[in-house]
């Protein structure tokens, strides 16, 4: 375990996944910690887990900040998209870490958060509502749309007009990318699948009588994913499409070997 949370990183990866998971541990009493997680989509369409990070509270962009620069000594130099949910702080530790890196909201994080906003009543009708603006062809059209949004809902739930608001910048980089760029960026599904793994795991065992015992579990988690192979082949049916889009949207970052 201690020889893969420290393996050298591919140097250029185009897409990274990353995200926290809470499981309690008990030193002195029980209390939630954040486990950081990374997944990198590497140039070959290959999803590498490039580690587990526990913390001693809960989630922060400062260890975060301490997450990403581990990665960038493990040789991971460059990275095109960074998909993250809405932390505050986070998309300066990631600027911090890779500068040309673009911070992309999870599109799925966003609209969940919308919801939680609102009634279960109205969750299929917002949906329906809300699909023209991610779905929109550049910013303009999605603000438009995100105006007609709030003229139906805005009046009922003005909190969520103060969400769209303060995740717009980190929202509309996914307005200029192409559909096929879009599909793999629309959410952070692998990393919450890892996680509904990892929640399984360690939902069974109540709480961990210490961090490395905790570690231990959530590393076998990483070590039985995808025994058949299915999961990464489906993934490829996605990826090589995107990784065209890639090439071209990212000209000169994709070099012709890693191509």
């Amino acid at each position: 375990m201690a020889d893969w949370r420290s393996d050298p990183s591919t140097a250029f990866i185009p897409f990274v996944f990353i995200d926290a998971i809470h499981i309690k541990v008990r030193d002195g009493q029980v209390a939630n910690r954040a486990c950081y997680c990374a997944i990198g989509v590497t140039v070959e369409g290959k999803r590498d887990i490039l580690g587990i990070w526990p913390s001693s509270g809960g989630e922060g962009p400062k260890f975060w900040l301490a997450v990403l620069t581990e990665l960038r000594n493990r040789g991971v130099d460059d990275v095109c998209i960074v998909c993250c949910d809405g932390l505050k702080g986070l998309p300066d530790a990631i600027a911090t870490t890779w500068p040309l890196a673009v911070v992309q909201t999870c599109v799925l994080h966003l609209i969940r958060n919308t919801f939680r906003l609102a009634s279960r009543a109205d969750w299929d009708k917002m949906a329906k509502d809300l699909r023209p603006v991610y779905t929109a062809v550049n910013e303009d059209d999605a603000r438009r749309r995100l105006g007609e949004f709030h003229d139906t809902w805005g009046e009922r739930y003005p909190a969520i007009k103060g969400l769209w608001d303060s995740a717009w910048p980190e929202f509309i980089p996914f307005l200029d990318y192409s559909v096929e760029i879009r599909r793999v960026i629309y959410s952070t599904d692998s990393i919450e699948s890892l996680h509904a793994r990892m929640r399984r795991a360690t939902r069974a065992r109540g709480h961990f009588p210490n961090e490395q015992a905790a570690l231990k579990c959530l590393y076998l988690v990483v070590r039985s994913l995808d025994p058949t192979g299915r999961g990464a082949e489906r993934w490829m049916n996605r990826w090589k499409p995107a990784l065209n889009a890639f090439a071209i949207t990212f000209e000169g970052r994709l070099s012709p070997t890693d191509q």
